[in-house]
């Protein structure tokens, strides 16, 4: 008798724990963030990554093999290269149509042409677009075309879905006087809880805030399971074997949230050059209990090409081939590198764009040049450069505006590109050429910049000078206030920047980009 009993304790411990695992869910997360219409292969170190033909295949082949697989995009599919410039985001809206995307995250770059080119693409789409945090009732053009979450039924289980973007949406793009941020915690967390009323405890964020915000969510949202992101282009995980940067972080990071619960934060770096991929187990009351699936996958060469993409993409290239091969310069030396810097301190091509926004208007009076971080898109390497190549590095085609401005008010401006060090911040400002300036950012925000020279002169606070900068500062971009409310004579030139920096490139052959000391950061 007693080994009957024992025998059947053994069985309901088994029943047990199968009847546990039963109820347990794997579902497998693929994702991309940030792909700026690359629709090709770029070069990273000594390989060519990404591509969307070979990412199609990756996709596909993970689709199919994977359990209870979804695809998710985490925003920023608009601006970067010639393929957006003449398409304006229909040909990426057909590519993802084409991969089956599940659900993307709405991102700031969606915007740079206002509602009516986004709304365009949200017409062709066959999958939701999503920010919890955006109010687009009194802008018809988006007008029930964004959605705050969506829920997708996935073998058997529903999944929900949360979009978030930046709230610096309306300082660094253009959606428009209509399109309205909300507060970003409280309008997430308020759909999260409507999910969860309908029964939903499985729940992905897909924000494009950036990384460091993104873990800041983790902490702040309660049941979030996962947030997957974009806005930061931030390299997660580990690479041995491949000439990639230094990662920012592990892929997942994983958050703990004050309840005890984990929170899986992943984003899949930039421009199609790796997948993120990652499978989840929730446990049968919807938590995550473990995880696996590694590191994004790199979409390296060896990765074959998806026929019908492949096929596209030279169909959509005819158009724009003999414009993009042109060849309008030629770099004595690299450009631009380590890729980045640009937000952070001097940057030679922050320098080279600055010095051909100043050329581009040489008989207008201007003393100054000044390129903004963030508009410095891409780096340059030695040797011929196309056009292709340049508009790449400046694809935002915005004109070039002369502001007369006071002493005071460029230092203001020189302020307010330091204040967010040691972090840096798309707004930090890159002098043209006999301008320079120091800053020291052990200081407190606001009283920073310790000397400025203008034009080989230092700056007198209650002088006026011309200065040159693009639109998109011009009009507070980036936050840059001071800027959009200067009272002093202002002139939009109706010279797009990249011709500007085209006609640079052409002038100087070959041209040498080099650090001059233009912009000293102190106590980083």
């Amino acid at each position: 008798m007693k080994g009957l009993r024992l025998i059947g304790v053994f069985v309901c411990f088994v029943l047990g724990l199968a009847l546990g695992f039963a109820q347990e869910f794997t579902l497998t997360v693929l994702h991309t963030n940030d792909m700026h219409a690359r629709f090709e292969p770029s070069k990273v170190g000594s390989q060519m990554l990404g591509g969307y033909s070979r990412l199609a295949t990756l996709i596909d082949r993970h689709r199919k093999s994977d359990p209870n697989a979804i695809v998710l995009n985490a925003g920023d599919t608009f601006q970067g290269t010639l393929y957006f410039n003449v398409y304006e985001g229909l040909a990426d809206a057909a590519f993802m149509n084409y991969v089956r995307f599940d659900a993307m995250a709405a991102g700031n770059h969606e915007f740079d042409r206002g509602p009516e080119v986004f709304a365009r693409f949200l017409d062709r789409v066959s999958f939701p677009v999503l920010a919890a945090n955006l109010d687009v009732s009194n802008e018809p053009a988006l007008l029930g075309k964004l959605m705050p979450s969506t829920i997708l039924e996935v073998g058997g289980e529903k999944v929900g879905v949360v979009g978030a973007v930046t709230p610096d949406l309306p300082s660094i793009s253009s959606p428009g006087p209509n399109v309205k941020l909300k507060p970003l915690v409280a309008c997430v967390q308020a759909e999260i809880d409507q999910l969860a009323a309908k029964g939903i405890d499985k729940v992905i964020v897909l924000s494009h805030v950036g990384y460091s915000d993104e873990q800041q969510l983790a902490r702040d949202l309660r049941g979030a399971d996962m947030i997957v992101g974009g806005h930061s282009h931030s390299l997660l995980g580990s690479f041995e074997g491949f000439d990639l940067p230094k990662p920012l972080g592990p892929y997942p990071t994983v958050v703990t949230h004050s309840n005890g619960e984990r929170v899986l934060v992943v984003q899949a770096w930039e421009w199609g050059k790796v997948l993120g991929r990652i499978q989840v187990v929730f446990d049968a009351s919807g938590k995550v209990a473990r995880w696996s699936g590694g590191d994004p996958i790199p979409v390296v060469e060896s990765v074959a090409e998806d026929p019908f993409i492949a096929s596209f993409i030279a169909a959509l290239k005819k158009p724009i081939e003999a414009m993009q091969s042109e060849v309008v310069g030629e770099l004595s030396s690299d450009a631009g590198f380590p890729q980045g810097t640009a937000r952070t301190g001097e940057n030679s091509m922050g320098n080279l764009i600055a010095d051909a926004y100043l050329r581009a208007v040489k008989n207008s009076g201007a003393k100054a040049g000044f390129a903004n971080g963030g508009g410095v898109r891409a780096p340059l390497e030695k040797g011929p450069v196309t056009y292709g190549q340049a508009i790449t590095v400046v694809p935002f085609n915005n004109t070039l505006v002369l502001l007369d401005l006071t002493g005071a008010e460029i230092r203001a401006m020189l302020e307010h590109g330091v204040s967010k060090h040691p972090e840096g911040s798309g707004a930090l400002i890159h002098p043209s050429s006999g301008t320079r300036y120091a800053a020291d950012v052990r200081k407190p925000a606001g009283q920073r910049v310790t000397e400025v020279w203008i034009d080989g002169e230092r700056l007198e606070l209650q002088a006026t000078y011309r200065v040159v900068v693009n639109s998109f500062m011009a009009s507070g971009g980036d936050a840059h206030e001071v800027l959009k409310l200067a009272q002093g004579r202002r002139l939009d030139t109706g010279i797009v920047d990249i011709d500007a920096l085209v006609e640079y490139l052409k002038a100087h052959r070959p041209l040498e980009a080099k650090l001059e000391g233009r912009i000293r950061v102190l106590g980083l």
